[in-house]
């Protein structure tokens, strides 16, 4: 039992590696992965920031402190997606086949994948906070609460790594996956408390932004980040959404990864 344990982790490693090495020798898909926030941020906080967040009329007084938990929370949306493009991509080039000619296992390649992805999302997450200080951004709940903000962003963003490997499994090529993950993503992340309050939208709408998983993401992030005050349940609420991710994805990957096989 322990020895095939020690084997999955070794193989994890082992893909985790690989896939970290493939960004240290191709710097330009870290540096896209960093640009496309960093333009959310400054043209959503000079742009709408006069008007949203003007008189201090959003949580956190700074419309830039508010703004930078949200587009924190796309930020590890948009890197799940990369996971199944990732993936279709290596299954387009033959990757995928080569790894199933080894004898490792299969659990491996999809966890070393959102691992990998995982740690590429906190590196972007320091651009983030680095560009969002020259903003004004400050975090204002002390500093352990800022890494507990972080970690729950990732687990987050791990999370649903694992519903992008599963769409990307399934699609077969980038190009699809892609479009696949962002029908998804866009209207869940704008019908969302991810760029501004909920407070002004319609009731229904509201009844839905205020419930799903990104709006719960940025609010908790906001909560760690600043002391704003949430509603109760809402960190409870979060990780069971987390779970119940993991729960339905994790399985469904694998078996999607071995039934290509």
């Amino acid at each position: 039992m322990f020895e095939i344990i020690a084997h999955e982790i070794t193989d994890t490693l082992v893909i985790t590696k690989r896939n970290l090495l493939r960004y240290v020798r191709l710097p330009r898909l870290l540096f896209f992965s960093s640009i496309q926030p960093i333009m959310f941020l400054t043209l959503f906080n000079y742009v709408f920031g006069g008007a949203i967040g003007g008189g201090g009329h959003v949580p956190g007084g700074k419309y830039i402190n508010f703004l930078l938990p949200g587009i924190l929370t796309q930020v590890m949306l948009f890197g799940a997606v990369n996971t199944g493009i990732g993936l279709a991509d290596d299954m387009g080039k033959g990757i995928i086949d080569r790894f199933r000619s080894l004898p490792m296992s299969r659990a491996a390649v999809m966890a070393g994948r959102t691992t990998a992805d995982a740690v590429r999302n906190v590196v972007v997450a320091i651009i983030m906070f680095l560009v969002g200080s020259l903003y004004g951004f400050r975090f204002l709940n002390g500093f352990w609460n800022a890494v507990l903000m972080v970690a729950i962003m990732v687990l987050f963003g791990f999370a649903f790594s694992w519903v992008s490997a599963f769409v990307g499994l399934s699609s077969g090529d980038p190009e699809t996956a892609q479009l696949a993950s962002f029908m998804f993503i866009f209207p869940f992340t704008f019908a969302s408390a991810a760029f501004l309050p909920t407070a002004t939208m319609p009731h229904w709408l509201r009844v839905f932004a205020d419930n799903q998983p990104i709006s719960l993401v940025a609010n908790t992030a906001r909560h760690l980040a600043l002391g704003v005050p949430i509603a109760r349940g809402t960190i409870w609420h979060l990780f069971a959404y987390i779970a119940g991710i993991l729960v339905v994805f994790v399985p469904l990957s694998i078996q999607k990864y071995r039934s290509k096989a």
